[in-house]
């Protein structure tokens, strides 16, 4: 499967930057946004600002297992990097 990654940077309420790429498996900006969205409410982030500024396509690739069964069965896969919890 082709996935498609959006490099994200989002400031969390407390002030601190998160840092995660939403992987999605269609090339569609807008959707990436919501699922990072969906994300970070789930997180009790639901009031970070994430538009085209903090939210950037990156790169496509081939998924590992793991990354494409969580996206088949919720549409996306969050990869945390640094900040989040």
């Amino acid at each position: 499967m082709e996935i498609h990654v959006y490099d994200t940077y989002v400031k969390a309420a407390d002030g601190h930057t998160m840092h995660f790429d939403v992987i999605t498996g269609e090339k569609d900006h807008e959707k990436a946004i919501t699922y990072g969205k969906e994300w970070l409410k789930s997180i009790g982030e639901e009031n970070a600002e994430m538009t085209t500024k903090e939210c950037s396509f990156c790169h496509s690739a081939n998924a590992p297992e793991p990354v494409e069964q969580e996206i088949k069965e919720q549409g996306y896969y969050i990869q945390k990097m640094d900040g989040c919890p």
